[in-house]
């Protein structure tokens, strides 16, 4: 079976189209489960919407979840339309976070890495005028929040989690293989999975995120993993789906999971 989990639309202001139109995209790539999962709303900001180009405003947060969970009722039968929502990592904002995302009947929520040093990471000008040591402790940040992020228990899922790759290429050079391998354990000792995120082909990294070293190493860690396309056109929705099936058997993985309700689902390769 075919599953797409990381999916997006217009109310986070950079994506195309529809909440329906990401269903209807599901449908025909043949998937039997889509999940929806926009970016939240910045609630650890007082403002109604302080960042109209990257997540949705406060109040259209009520609607996303009605919206979702009508099209999850009216698709039944024709393919399993899945509540879930993409959560920056805000440790300052955890706490904030955590009540509000309670309150919804999520099906699973994505936990991302978004910025470093209140830094976009795929700011391209963050790496200007840095030493080596300099870049190493950028690295080592960005997995320290990852950890954190899978300590929280706050998700079910870990996205992209070397996406400051996308506009800096050479992040994949910067030495930092125990920080990553401590990320994975922690990852795996947690009992959160990380995605197979199709989206680098949009950066400049091209590929993948994460790296297939990382998911060898995952698999050796044994952490879950799950996909993503992280879709934001619905012609973007399932893709490479097969080729990632094909790369994670090769690499040794037997199967992939999802999650409903928050439960952990496994699905053969």
């Amino acid at each position: 079976m075919k599953f797409d989990l990381h999916t997006h639309h217009f109310r986070c202001g950079h994506a195309d189209g529809n909440i329906r139109d990401y269903v209807e995209a599901g449908i025909a790539a043949g998937l039997s489960v889509i999940g929806i999962s926009d970016h939240t709303p910045y609630f650890g900001n007082p403002e109604e919407h302080p960042f109209p180009h990257i997540a949705m405003a406060k109040k259209e947060f009520g609607n996303y979840v009605e919206e979702v969970l009508k099209l999850k009722q009216e698709y039944e039968g024709q393919i399993d339309v899945l509540l879930g929502i993409e959560s920056d990592y805000f440790p300052a904002h955890a706490e904030t976070y955590r009540q509000v995302l309670s309150q919804y009947p999520f099906d699973y929520i994505i936990g991302s890495v978004h910025s470093v040093n209140e830094v976009s990471i795929f700011n391209k000008k963050r790496w200007k005028s840095l030493t080596d040591e300099q870049r190493v402790a950028d690295k080592e940040t960005y997995y320290a929040l990852i950890r954190e992020s899978a300590r929280s228990g706050m998700f079910q899922i870990l996205g992209h989690i070397d996406a400051m790759k996308g506009n800096y290429p050479a992040f994949s050079d910067i030495p930092a293989a125990e920080a990553i391998d401590d990320t994975l354990q922690v990852i795996a000792d947690n009992g959160v999975a990380i995605e197979i995120n199709t989206s680098g082909k949009t950066k400049l990294s091209g590929g993948w995120y994460p790296s297939d070293s990382i998911l060898e190493r995952a698999l050796h860690f044994g952490v879950d993993v799950t996909f993503g396309s992280d879709a934001h056109t619905p012609l973007r929705v399932a893709d490479e789906w097969d080729d990632v099936a094909a790369r994670l058997k090769e690499i040794g993985f037997t199967e992939w999971v999802y999650y409903k309700n928050k439960q952990r689902i496994a699905v053969p390769l």
